[in-house]
């Protein structure tokens, strides 16, 4: 189906890079489970690797599968072109590294996901990168923190899992005054809820395991370039003019792709797209009615005097509410909520206490979990980085999935009535 400017994103999710007509009439891409492609000539395989075609060589440089992923993503964000690869946390590494070098800095807000913060708090250190931590939410803290080794601004559009949400016009008007690039890490809303690039955004990641996919069966992540972000002319890129020269307004995912993606090798597994894209075509459905059970969730909990604290980006009292509600439209807010018990025995206890609702390491499933980040994810944090990230050790994530509502509430109400 050839897509129209004018169709909507709940037509788009489905259809886009849809080939039937190459698929032997089937609406879902083949699985090419292969390490390596035949060519017919000895001068078609030396032009493939030579770029003047797009027919594929070997798994780890590109894949058929992965390829349609690729171009359904690309559409769903409005970018100009897209790479995926194994995890989100490869596409992070993967886009990050190929703009930082030795001596290198970045601003980054310090409401990120664990992972992410090791990676640029402990990893990138031992490089000689420094990550400049600031808050999300703050503007002028983002513009202070820049000086003539800054190469780019990081931010997540829903932070994990403080729940703060940054104006990403503000912060895309900082950076490209200053000649750099805002790469965000849009995972937690996915397109359906904000589409980075419209506001602003350079580059967008995520992580596909997460809702994108939504059964829990498929890990993988993918790096979004706009096209839009003049490299040869920004001064600070040097380094990128030989594939400026070459991809033009795609310099910087031909880097990604060509410096680290191939050679870290970093590949997404075909199955791993295919089931993404099974995940995808449910995405719109999925995210409306993830967002509208974790309102009332929120609004349920609200209501208990258990709770010694509650964050929810949907509720007027949130510090984020006003940026939200501009940034995500009528669509709604998040899917996650950030709440307390007071302590982490009473945290425990709560999570014993549930019967439907699962206690385990992911997100954005169709299923709802929970977690205790402080004594999980975050277990090997010293206190003081703890509480610069705001994970306290009565902090519960609960990721709303998309079953009845009632029974999601009545699960955390007597779970909350036998503590």
């Amino acid at each position: 189906m050839a897509l129209k400017k004018d169709h909507h994103f709940n037509t788009r999710v489905i259809h886009a890079g849809q080939s039937p007509d190459k698929w032997e009439g089937s609406t879902l891409p083949p699985i090419f489970q292969t390490a390596s492609h035949a060519h017919p000539t000895a001068e078609n395989l030396s032009q493939t690797f030579g770029g003047k075609t797009t027919d594929h060589i070997y798994m780890r440089l590109t894949n058929p599968t992965n390829r349609v992923l690729e171009e359904k993503l690309t559409d769903l964000e409005g970018g100009g072109g897209s790479v995926v690869m194994s995890s989100g946390m490869a596409a992070i590494t993967n886009a990050c590294l190929a703009l930082l070098r030795a001596g290198d800095e970045f601003v980054t807000g310090n409401s990120l996901f664990m992972s992410s913060y090791v990676l640029f708090a402990n990893v990138f250190k031992k490089y000689n990168i420094t990550a400049r931590f600031v808050e999300s939410t703050d503007m002028g803290a983002i513009e202070s923190a820049i000086n003539e080794k800054t190469r780019f601004i990081w931010l997540e559009t829903i932070g994990n899992p403080k729940l703060d949400v940054p104006d990403l016009a503000a912060a895309a008007e900082i950076a490209h005054r200053y000649a750099l690039p805002l790469m965000v890490d849009n995972t937690m809303a996915t397109p359906y809820l904000c589409r980075p690039i419209e506001l602003g955004a350079d580059v967008v990641i995520h992580s596909t395991t997460k809702y994108l996919s939504g059964h829990g069966d498929a890990t993988g992540g993918v790096v979004i370039d706009s096209g839009n972000f003049n490299w040869a002319d920004s001064g600070r890129f040097p380094d990128l003019k030989p594939f400026v020269d070459r991809k033009g307004p795609l310099a910087f995912l031909d880097k990604v792709w060509r410096e680290h993606h191939i050679n870290f090798g970093t590949t997404q597994a075909p199955l791993h797209s295919y089931l993404t894209m099974i995940g995808l075509d449910t995405l719109a459905l999925r995210m409306e009615r993830h967002l509208q059970n974790a309102m009332a969730v929120a609004k349920y909990l609200q209501s208990r005097k258990e709770l010694a604290w509650l964050n929810y980006p949907g509720l007027e009292d949130s510090p984020s509410y006003q940026t939200a509600k501009k940034q995500f439209g009528e669509k709604g807010y998040c899917g996650l909520i950030a709440f307390g018990l007071g302590d982490q025995a009473t945290s425990f206890r709560f999570i014993n206490n549930l019967k439907m609702i699962y206690h385990l390491a992911n997100l954005g499933d169709c299923k709802t979990v929970i977690i205790h980040p402080y004594s999980s994810q975050y277990l090997s944090f010293d206190e003081p980085t703890r509480q610069k990230l705001s994970i306290h050790s009565d902090l519960l994530r609960l990721s709303v999935g998309i079953e009845a509502v009632e029974d999601i509430c009545n699960d955390l109400g007597q779970a909350l009535d036998n503590l």
